[in-house]
């Protein structure tokens, strides 16, 4: 089995139509490479906090209906996604490390943390993260 580490910047544009279609075209691959069932998709654990964050805070604006959200979970819950149980207690030591290091928020460390401890490619489309990924040795996830 092959893996990713999974980023919600990726997880999010499967929901909202990003500003660049380069964007788009990409978290669509990687949710078509997911149905692959030889791959899985490794999340931190606060990698569901982040997407409910979104999700409520696009409820709260009227920019999504609550039915919408719930049926976006669904398919959510439908694709190999699995939380890192070691994330939290990497937080306040490498995690943090790396947040300090590459000037990022500890959230979006976590996920470079994930990714050089698994040794598995990150798929993010945050370009900050991307940035800091690639200075550390970790690839883009290629669909």
């Amino acid at each position: 089995m092959t893996g990713l580490v999974l980023d919600a910047s990726v997880t999010m544009n499967w929901l909202f139509e990003p500003a660049a279609p380069d964007d788009r075209a990409y978290a669509s691959a990687v949710l078509e490479a997911m149905k692959d069932p030889g791959i899985l998709a490794e999340v931190p654990v606060m990698w569901a906090l982040e997407v409910g964050n979104v999700l409520a805070r696009a409820e709260a604006r009227d920019l999504l209906a609550q039915a919408h959200s719930e049926a976006f979970l669904e398919m959510l819950g439908c694709l190999p996604i699995r939380a890192d149980a070691a994330t939290f207690a990497r937080a306040l030591a490498d995690t943090l490390h790396l947040a300090r290091r590459y000037g990022l928020a500890t959230y979006d460390a976590s996920y470079l943390e994930l990714a050089l401890r698994s040794g598995l490619p990150l798929a993010t489309l945050d370009s900050d993260l991307a940035k800091a990924a690639q200075k550390a040795g970790v690839k883009r996830f290629a669909p």
